[in-house]
């Protein structure tokens, strides 16, 4: 696909919104562990991605690592709706063949991966895949690792594995990753949550009628 054949990314929120989470989730009222703002947007990306739903309860428990103090039930509905929007409009994105905007340049400018936003985001990403890795690995568990590869590899979390450590040394394929994250997305979207076409059915050829048995 040439430049001008690729879609322009597209936002999951506007800055507004993403700026009142950010300030949320950097907040005391939330558990030291809990995603930050980058880490949580791919971390939602992923749970659009994923080839079957978690309960909300479940992902909000894994993203917050429990139950933030929220000021009031208007904040916690603003805040919990601000999440599952999020994770809404990346579906509605990748569906109709969309690219979605991630949180940052897409450039690693020489830093390694873990030192940036980057890195950040992946291992959100990834954080959406342990949270039902079974599913992500269930069909196809070799076509699964060489969609995930990417991610993993930009993550830093497998930086202690020797294939893994080998790969990651390799600053212009990491460079070249980075740049198609958001047509990986779109490629794991479709590759989980779009079933292929199935071959249309041959028509049947009608008999001669009267049977055509020891003609000549």
């Amino acid at each position: 696909m040439s430049d001008a054949e690729t879609p322009l990314p597209q936002p999951l929120l506007e800055d507004a919104e993403l700026d009142l989470l950010d300030d949320f989730l950097d907040s005391e009222r939330v558990d030291a562990d809990a995603l930050d703002l980058i880490s949580a947007h791919g971390f939602l990306v992923a749970l659009a991605v994923a080839p079957r739903d978690t309960p909300a309860a479940a992902w909000v428990a894994e993203l917050f690592h429990g139950d933030p103090a929220f000021s009031d039930d208007a904040e916690r509905e603003t805040i919990l709706g601000l999440l599952e929007r999020l994770r809404h409009n990346a579906i509605e994105v990748l569906e109709a063949g969309g690219l979605p905007e991630l949180p940052f340049e897409l450039e690693l400018a020489g830093s390694a991966p873990e030192e940036t936003p980057i890195g950040d985001w992946c291992a959100g990403f990834m954080e959406g895949v342990f949270l039902d890795e079974a599913a992500w690995f269930a069909d196809d568990e070799e076509a699964a690792a060489t969609l995930l590869l990417p991610f993993m590899l930009l993550s830093g979390l497998f930086d202690d594995e020797p294939d893994m450590a080998e790969l990651a040394g390799d600053a212009t394929r990491l460079e070249g990753l980075v740049t198609q994250l958001p047509e990986l997305v779109l490629d794991l979207y479709l590759h989980y949550r779009v079933p292929p076409e199935s071959p249309k059915p041959r028509p049947r050829r009608k008999k001669p009628a009267g049977g055509a048995k020891g003609r000549r």
